[in-house]
């Protein structure tokens, strides 16, 4: 930390400071307390402050449990970085980097929604720092932190009446606060309110897919991208609220109002124990966005969807990027006992566990696609292609078959070498390629190469928020998404388009969507 520098918000004057070239602010409130009386309530506007306040440091996390997706020690070593901060309700705040302030410049705004389903992350994660993004293409990058779990997705409000009312989405209005935050405020920090790209990843990608179907979030953002973050169908009011009965069973109160003014700890025990009883497994995965904490769909605020039955149409005309990892599960599933002792008969009980009475069409299917493959490679492939690849080509297509704006299909097939190849391209190695963040974590690996990549795809993601378009110079040419041809960009160290890949692993699926 060099320099410090001051900005304007609408409450406040605000002091960050200059890392490398750019002006960093942290911690800046865009909303005001949901503690106490206001515990489930629908955002209020941030309250003002005198003199100059210090936007030095992040702001707390959400209320979540630690490692809520019960990853083992190798695992978690991969994702190491600086001490997380402490976690607090009061955790309405986001962070800027700009490369100048009030410099006359219109530049992009890349918003992103971290990762972590519904129930745990936090947007000063290392992966997510915006230095580098902006120092790759001039543009400015926000980060957030809004209510999680139980906090932000309890649907009360068919249980305990008006008193709760959009207690089952809150999280996301916390989000449409900070995206009001940035049209009213980013002009001061170097940024155009009127090009504004929302992004993110795995449950930030999910939140990208909601916010395309919230009325409320219309004209504050222009492009979205999601990454290994479908989200086709959201939790129905009668989802809702059977995990509030959970819930609430869980606390045993006196009264639901009481739910207000116990300990958040109390909160946090019972939101884990109604997960555990879900299960975190791949039964449950795969339906993820009907069980535990979830949006709601409930007709308001979010009236359908996201993408069921079809594209929104108040997001029609937005721009969409979307993709996935070539092998996605490897991330969640590694190190699971069963699966390097698969046989024929248990690979085959496997895959009926996820997919159902359809289970040995689809293993046969993609025996035959694959037949150089392993059991536990085809069964990896399967779980990957159900939780992200399938619903990811479902939300493309229908967006494509709006012909209103175009959308472009990614798959990530760079391998790391981390914990011996073991994980392939999982789950989440694509973050900091596209932050050109490598030196954040150990899942990168150590390959030269990867350098380049991530210049291309940090690159890529920069020209689509700046025009709707992703490409560059970087890259060969990359055609709208279309349901003829299919045109995908292959993310690796030789990028290319391919038309329709893995096509009879998709066949497959066809009569699913």
């Amino acid at each position: 930390m060099s320099d410090y520098v001051s900005g304007d918000t609408t409450t406040g004057r605000i002091r960050g400071f200059v890392e490398r070239e750019i002006n960093v602010f942290r911690g800046i409130p865009y909303a005001g307390r949901v503690d106490g009386a206001a515990r489930f309530m629908p955002p209020s506007a941030p309250e003002p402050w005198t003199g100059v306040r210090d936007a030095i440091a992040y702001g707390p996390r959400a209320i979540q449990a630690d490692n809520a997706f019960a990853m083992p020690p190798q695992m978690l070593k991969l994702f190491g970085g600086r001490e997380l901060e402490p976690m607090n309700e009061n955790c309405l705040v986001l962070n800027v980097w700009t490369p100048a302030l009030k410099d006359g410049r219109k530049r992009p705004v890349m918003f992103w929604c971290h990762g972590g389903a519904f129930i745990a992350g936090s947007g000063s994660a290392p992966w997510y720092d915006g230095t580098n993004l902006c120092r790759s293409g001039d543009v400015v990058v926000v980060t957030i932190n809004h209510r999680l779990g139980a906090f932000g997705y309890l649907h009360l409000e068919d249980l305990a009446g008006e008193e709760f009312r959009s207690s089952g989405i809150a999280g996301m209005l916390d989000i449409i606060a900070a995206l009001r935050w940035v049209r009213d405020n980013i002009t001061n920090f170097g940024g155009d309110a009127g090009n504004v790209t929302i992004f993110g990843e795995s449950g930030g990608g999910a939140k990208v897919s909601v916010l395309m179907a919230m009325p409320e979030a219309r004209g504050l953002f222009h492009r979205a991208i999601i990454q290994s973050g479908p989200a086709v169908e959201m939790a129905s009011r009668e989802d809702g609220s059977e995990t509030a009965r959970q819930l609430l069973a869980e606390l045993n109160l006196a009264r639901i109002s009481d739910i207000r003014s116990i300990d958040a700890d109390r909160i946090v025990a019972a939101q884990d124990a109604v997960l555990k009883k879900v299960g975190m497994g791949m039964t449950s995965f795969a339906n993820r966005r009907h069980v535990g904490f979830n949006p709601i769909v409930d007709g308001k605020h979010l009236p359908s969807g996201p993408f069921a039955p079809t594209a929104p149409e108040i997001s029609a005309r937005i721009p969409l990027m979307i993709g996935t990892n070539k092998d996605e599960m490897t991330l969640f599933m590694a190190f699971a006992p069963w699966l390097d002792s698969l046989d024929e008969s248990s690979a085959r009980e496997r895959v009926r566990i996820f997919v159902g009475d359809r289970g040995d069409a689809v293993f046969d299917a993609y025996r035959r696609a694959r037949p150089g493959d392993s059991l536990r490679d085809l069964v990896l492939a399967i779980a990957t292609d159900l939780a992200m690849r399938m619903p990811s080509l479902v939300t493309a297509d229908r967006k494509a078959m709006q012909n209103a704006a175009p959308a472009y299909v990614y798959l990530f097939t760079y391998e790391t070498p981390a914990l011996g190849g073991r994980l392939k391209s999982p789950h989440a190695l694509e973050i900091p390629f596209v932050f050109n963040n490598l030196g954040s974590s150990g899942l990168t690996g150590e390959a030269p190469e990867r350098f380049e990549l991530s210049r291309k795809m940090s690159k890529t993601w920069i020209a689509f928020a700046r025009t709707g378009d992703p490409n560059n110079d970087s890259i060969p040419d990359w055609p709208a998404y279309s349901v003829g041809r299919r045109p995908t960009m292959i993310f690796d160290v030789n990028c290319r388009v391919e038309n329709d890949p893995y096509s009879q692993e998709r066949l497959a699926w066809s009569d699913r969507s």
